[in-house]
């Protein structure tokens, strides 16, 4: 059976030793202890098991290590930058968007995919992106805020760091 030898993991280039048809989810967090990503579903229906690979949204939980090792993976613990919380995870506390926290972390990293694609979305196209990741407490309109205040932030950065 093929194995995964390592994996690129919020930066760094981490060694494993895993069966390349288990589960992303299961690999994060049960041999390399990164435990943002929730098992939600099992079907990757509810979005808790999110993260990035190269950037995209991706069901950790039906996504198999073999098939994402050559991909740069980001969880929810590696999405800060120098000890700086990302706009979007400085969003959802500024806005109170969780309350169990359960589907927080899949949602942020849905969040900062989406927007990364579109600067500047309506309350609609948040919405819209989101629609598939489940918040089972309902807080639906403070993580739509979230979103938007986030999209502002990261405009208003964005020709800062274009002037350096």
């Amino acid at each position: 059976m093929p194995r995964v030898a390592k994996l690129r993991i919020n930066g760094a280039e981490v060694p494993l030793d895993a069966d390349a048809v288990r589960s992303l989810l299961s690999v994060l967090r049960d041999d390399l202890g990164l435990t943002g990503a929730k098992y939600g579903c099992g079907e990757g229906a509810c979005g808790a098991c999110t993260v990035l690979i190269d950037g995209e949204a991706t069901r950790s939980c039906i996504t198999a290590v073999g098939g994402v090792a050559d991909g740069e993976i980001t969880t929810i613990e590696g999405l800060e930058r120098d000890g700086e919380l990302h706009p979007l995870q400085q969003a959802f506390l500024d806005h109170d968007a969780m309350q169990c926290g359960y589907c927080t972390c899949g949602m942020i990293l849905a969040g900062a995919a989406f927007l990364k694609k579109n600067a500047a979305p309506a309350r609609d196209d948040v919405v819209r992106e989101l629609n598939g990741n489940i918040c089972r407490c309902g807080a639906y309109p403070r993580i739509i805020a979230a979103c938007l205040q986030a999209a502002g932030k990261m405009r208003e950065r964005e020709p800062a760091a274009q002037q350096r």
